[in-house]
């Protein structure tokens, strides 16, 4: 049977986390929402918009969550000017490359395509996949398993033979709802945090 793998990229490839959480205290700082570090990584992999929403809800605040995302999308990657914000998860990396011998690979991301594209650029790894998949390609969200059974969908393969690596509690929710098996790589590496 044909193994296939999917990759989680922001905190499992890519150690992104910081930069997404500086875009986001600027952005809730000018409507004054509150987002604390670990509430944030805890809601790791799910859409921008959906964070947004909650957030202005929660605060009683009527503001269009579309507005909030886009102002956060573009603060992220106006960080991005400074390729150093993004570094590639070594230990993680290293299994991809190992698993790329063994069956096709996907990227299965909450992030949008734009970033998603601009993140793989720059940890140079965006060849090693045969499917990309963002948050534009499914209706529903992780802890939902869409995005992993469509990448399993378009690996052509069963979602029983996928491994699934996640750095998040929402996104290894999703991988056991696909009936994937799923690996956990936060032991792998200390996370930055900009908060003490």
């Amino acid at each position: 049977m044909t193994q296939a793998f999917i990759f989680d990229l922001d905190g499992t490839l890519a150690d992104t986390m910081p930069a997404h959480f500086v875009a986001w205290t600027a952005v809730t700082s000018r409507y004054g929402l509150s987002f604390p570090e670990d509430e944030f990584y805890m809601l790791g992999g799910k859409p921008t918009v959906w964070i947004a929403g909650m957030l202005a809800a929660r605060a009683g605040v009527d503001i269009d969550p579309a507005r909030i995302a886009k102002e956060k999308e573009q603060a992220f990657a106006d960080g991005l000017s400074d390729p150093s914000i993004i570094q590639p998860i070594p230990a993680v990396i290293e299994i991809a490359r190992q698993r790329m011998a063994e069956g096709p690979m996907a990227i299965a991301s909450g992030g949008t395509r734009a970033l998603v594209d601009r993140t793989l650029g720059i940890i140079g790894i965006g060849s090693w996949f045969q499917a990309v998949l963002s948050a534009e390609d499914t209706v529903r969200h992780k802890p939902e398993p869409d995005v992993f059974l469509e990448a399993a969908r378009r690996l052509g393969v069963s979602p029983s033979a996928c491994t699934v690596y996640e750095d998040t509690d929402i996104g290894l929710e999703a991988a056991r709802r696909a009936k994937m098996q799923c690996v956990d790589v936060r032991p792998l590496y200390e996370r930055r945090r900009i908060t003490k």
